[in-house]
């Protein structure tokens, strides 16, 4: 990548909504390429139970999920400026806490809670892309995990897997999903330039 795209990326400002598994690698890419901002939005505590799949350790159990994925991001790439909010997203304060973001990644868990930031973002801020995460449960299966785009709206994973007590989400199909939205990220950024 030439010096001036790494400057484009270093002027970005990416949301991040959800702290989890895909939020969590999604950042820690994004961090590793030089965004230069990242508002990470999420109220959760990391469990042992994250830990097979979410960019935490076990020293952090118990801390909240956005001040550890601050630190982690600092050990990573200490250029990268974090704003992190420790709220429940809505649709009264999703548009302030991410206004001036150039893209949006998505990283709920519930779908309801994606609903609500796809149509959220697509009343109050419709100029601003949106990458979701859909369809990431389970195991194999790599060749039904793809990215396609309708309108603003970038979609990310299988769209189809749903966790389960028989399908849960598991480190390879959620990283690669939120290595997948890290990546339509830098896409939407960088070909702005064309």
């Amino acid at each position: 990548m030439t010096a001036d795209r790494f400057d484009i990326l270093k002027r970005t400002r990416v949301g991040i909504a959800g702290a989890g598994g895909l939020g969590s690698n999604c950042a820690i890419a994004l961090a590793r390429i030089g965004i230069g901002e990242l508002v990470i939005v999420d109220f959760d505590r990391v469990e042992e139970s994250n830990l097979n799949r979410q960019y935490y350790f076990t020293n952090q159990i118990g801390m909240k999920k956005v001040a550890a994925l601050k630190e982690n991001i600092g050990k990573v790439n200490p250029e990268v400026k974090v704003i992190a909010h420790e709220h429940m997203l809505d649709r009264d304060n999703l548009a302030g806490i991410f206004s001036g973001c150039d893209v949006i990644v998505e990283a709920f868990d519930l779908a309801e809670s994606k609903e609500m930031i796809i149509e959220t973002i697509q009343s109050q801020l419709p100029d601003t892309p949106l990458v979701i995460g859909l369809g990431v449960a389970g195991w194999g299966d790599n060749n039904t995990i793809r990215s396609r785009q309708i309108g603003n709206l970038y979609i990310c994973g299988d769209e189809k897997s749903e966790t389960s007590a028989s399908l849960p989400p598991m480190a390879p199909r959620v990283g690669v999903v939120a290595h997948m939205q890290a990546n339509q990220v830098v896409e939407i950024i960088l070909g702005r330039m064309s």
